[in-house]
């Protein structure tokens, strides 16, 4: 039976942070005030439980109930809880507060756990401010170079070391972290679904089956800077037309190749009304069932971008993940009437599976279909269902 009360208190908690008065969208960013006090919120979760709280060599936040070793290695679930740029509540939260709540209901329960079991929220998972994603992730996994991490520059032109700094942690102490991907058996993580996948199938939870790969660019491309009245449009360089170009390309080249690319961040320089930008950079996301094709969609890309005398630099990239059939298997059968699904979004589950730890997802319906945006959503009874099936896998894998 899943301790609801304790679903619905945390979720009512958690969600006026940092959320917008205006939209009711969610500005989450990493290593801010707003992601100091979600990591309070955290900590204090963890603390009211009697649970141990440590960082990793990232700031990663895991919650122990039980202390993991390289003899007895634990199961871990849990997810993030930064944002998108007006992103919604459910995408990462709703991973953090179900695992809570999931423990709690093992408890309520009288559950003697022979593993050790590990709540975690991963730092910077949308990659929101510093552009690269589930940089947590991928820091401990040494995906993502310490050195390349630290000078990572958000908007305002802040450094990565800096903002941890900031914010507390060393930056100097950042990097892979064998020590920690030691103390872990396995890792499941709960998501709320970013389609309609579950809509189609009439069902409140599925068990995750792929991740397509998927992978962001930075494209940059020069012009000349000059008055929007007085120069000539033969006259002109304005990179904004190569710009024009690019997105028209991606979306042509994205369908023949049944893949899918959106180029939605862009920075214009000097980004006036009555000037001609010298300078445009923008990002590519590209993402598709087969890495073969979405690398072809980028190649297109590319070649464009260069006869603009541009650049087009990959800034991260993640292989297809399939997670582990035996581990999927065993959660199939403690949830028989949860479909299969695979999802185009990327998840820390992901990056912990290419690593080498034996993974899995779950995912929670989300009626609306929509993500990335205030509109996304799922119904109580849908995350309380969704609770009773993480309670369910844990006990499965921890009993």
């Amino acid at each position: 039976m899943t301790d609801q009360p304790s679903f619905d208190r945390m979720w009512d908690e958690l969600t006026p942070i940092g959320r917008s008065a205006a939209t009711g969208g969610y500005q989450r960013f990493a290593w801010t005030r707003v992601d100091h006090d979600l990591r309070e919120w955290f900590a204090g979760q963890a603390a009211g439980r009697g649970l141990s709280l440590t960082l990793d060599r990232a700031g990663n936040q895991w919650a122990w109930w039980g202390e993991p070793s390289a003899g007895l290695r634990g199961l871990a679930i849990g997810s993030h809880l930064d944002s998108v740029p007006d992103g919604g509540a459910f995408d990462g939260p709703l991973g953090v507060v179900s695992a809570f709540a999931a423990v709690d209901a093992l408890r309520r329960q009288g559950f003697a756990p022979r593993r050790p079991i590990g709540i975690v929220n991963f730092g910077d998972e949308e990659g929101a401010r510093f552009g690269i994603a589930c940089a947590g992730s991928r820091l401990i996994t040494g995906a993502l170079p310490a050195d390349r991490a630290r000078a990572l520059t958000d908007a305002e032109g802040t450094p990565m070391a800096e903002a941890m700094r900031a914010s507390g942690l060393d930056p100097d102490s950042v990097g892979a972290d064998p020590e920690t991907l030691g103390r872990l058996e396995c890792f499941v993580e709960l998501h709320v679904e970013q389609g309609r996948g579950l809509v189609d199938l009439g069902q409140p939870v599925a068990v995750g089956s792929q991740i397509w790969p998927h992978g962001r660019w930075r494209i940059e491309l020069p012009g000349e800077a000059n008055h929007a009245g007085t120069t000539r449009l033969a006259d002109r360089r304005d990179p904004m037309l190569a710009y024009a170009r690019l997105i028209l390309a991606a979306r042509e080249a994205a369908e023949r190749r049944g893949s899918v690319a959106t180029m939605g961040k862009v920075s214009v320089f000097p980004n006036g009304v009555n000037a001609i930008p010298s300078r445009v950079t923008a990002w590519l996301d590209a993402r598709g069932p087969d890495a073969e094709q979405v690398l072809a969609v980028v190649a297109e890309l590319q070649a464009l971008a260069g006869d603009a005398g541009g650049s087009l630099l990959r800034e991260s990239w993640t292989e297809a993940t399939r997670f582990e059939a035996a581990l999927s298997d065993r959660i199939s059968a403690v949830l028989p009437d949860a479909p299969a699904l695979g999802t185009g979004a990327g998840h820390d589950a992901g990056i912990l599976a290419n690593a080498g730890i034996p993974t899995a997802m779950l995912f929670v319906r989300n009626p609306s279909g929509v993500s990335h945006s205030p509109a996304e959503h799922a119904e109580l009874a849908d995350c309380h269902a969704g609770v009773r099936a993480l309670t369910s896998v844990v006990a499965e894998l921890a009993g």
